[in-house]
């Protein structure tokens, strides 16, 4: 599957930090998908965000091909423990974008979290073997 998105000149940006526990769960999906894409519907603000490597785009559900925010620049070398937060730029690229921010972090901590949650119950799913019987060894 192929996607175009596009985005303008920024309008805006900020430097923010992005707690640990979503960074680390966006990094625990990255890890386990080998296209090194992840799509994640933020359905309670009819989002998508689209995680890679170097940065996490959100694009509105209404305006599919436009990138109205960018989570890039991500500095997790920059702590000095792994539960603490992560330094990054935040760029906007429509004039909502800021207004967006604080109702963005907590969807995608949801989110992710619910995606994290189904797939370690996913990989608990297993078979049940019978024991062997000594006389079958």
């Amino acid at each position: 599957m192929e996607i175009s998105l596009y985005r303008d000149e920024a309008v805006s940006s900020v430097s923010r930090t992005l707690r640990a526990q979503t960074y680390n769960m966006g990094h625990t999906l990255l890890a386990k998908n080998p296209d090194g894409v992840v799509f994640l519907p933020i359905r309670s603000m009819q989002f998508l965000a689209i995680l890679d490597a170097e940065e996490w785009v959100f694009v509105d559900g209404e305006k599919k091909h436009l990138i109205e925010v960018a989570w890039q620049k991500f500095r997790p070398q920059s702590r000095t423990a792994i539960d603490e937060a992560v330094p990054f730029e935040a760029m906007f690229y429509t004039e909502e974008g800021p207004g967006l921010m604080s109702r963005l972090e907590s969807a995608v901590h949801e989110a992710l979290l619910q995606e994290v949650n189904r797939m370690q119950y996913e990989k608990k799913q297993g078979d049940v073997l019978p024991f062997r019987s000594k006389e079958s060894s």
